[in-house]
């Protein structure tokens, strides 16, 4: 195949295989830069800035992460102007992560794009996938706060620290709370879904071919 099927599947959101992605499309070339980033002094600001504007797939004006930072890829994640992240943030970018202007994030906030099937038995072929996050403009969002794959947060909501988000953010609204309860029984129905993601997963690689 001319193309790197499993990097486009991961980049579209469909099933894909980690370990098939070509050498020169894997993470680690966001995670060498983001390695340098946290061994820089903490005073040299405009080193870090520097890169973070190479790790970053955008880097708007006056923004700063505030190292100890973490990625998967970096260059899947676009950040507008005006952004600042304190310490300890990770940015599991497996997908797009869309960052606008004037946002605020605290630390240890983690953006998940990446999922894998809840089916076990799929689950272990190492199928997965990533669902793309958007944080719209002048958002906050608190520390501790998890933003779980495919979310979108609408303009000017707030996330409350600690709070685990499930589904979409209303704009000009305040959520905050973890959801833990329990939310479905697994079984023969959540197979038999999974099983037949599976098969379009290795059709569509077989038709690239």
């Amino acid at each position: 195949m001319a193309e790197d099927f499993d990097y486009q599947q991961m980049l579209k959101g469909s099933l894909y295989q980690a370990a098939n992605i070509k050498p020169e499309n894997t993470s680690i070339h966001g995670k060498i830069i983001a390695q340098k980033i946290n061994r820089e002094k903490i005073s040299n600001k405009e080193k870090i800035i520097s890169l973070e504007r190479q790790l970053f797939g955008n880097f708007g004006k006056n923004s700063y992460v505030v190292p100890p930072l973490h990625v998967d890829y970096g260059r899947h994640t676009t950040i507008g102007n005006n952004f600042y992240a304190n310490m300890d943030c990770i940015f599991l970018d497996v997908n797009q992560i869309i960052i606008g202007n004037n946002v605020l994030v605290g630390p240890r906030v983690s953006f998940y794009t990446a999922g894998h099937p809840t089916d076990a038995q799929i689950r272990q072929t190492g199928l997965e996938f990533g669902k793309r996050i958007v944080v719209s403009d002048n958002v906050w969002i608190g520390g501790y706060a998890v933003i779980l794959p495919g979310i979108t947060i609408g303009e000017n909501a707030i996330i409350a620290a600690g709070a685990v988000v499930t589904k979409n953010v209303v704009a000009n609204t305040l959520v905050g709370g973890n959801p833990d309860h329990l939310i479905k029984h697994l079984g023969k129905k959540e197979h038999v879904f999974w099983l037949i993601e599976e098969s379009k997963y290795f059709q569509t690689k077989n038709e690239m071919k």
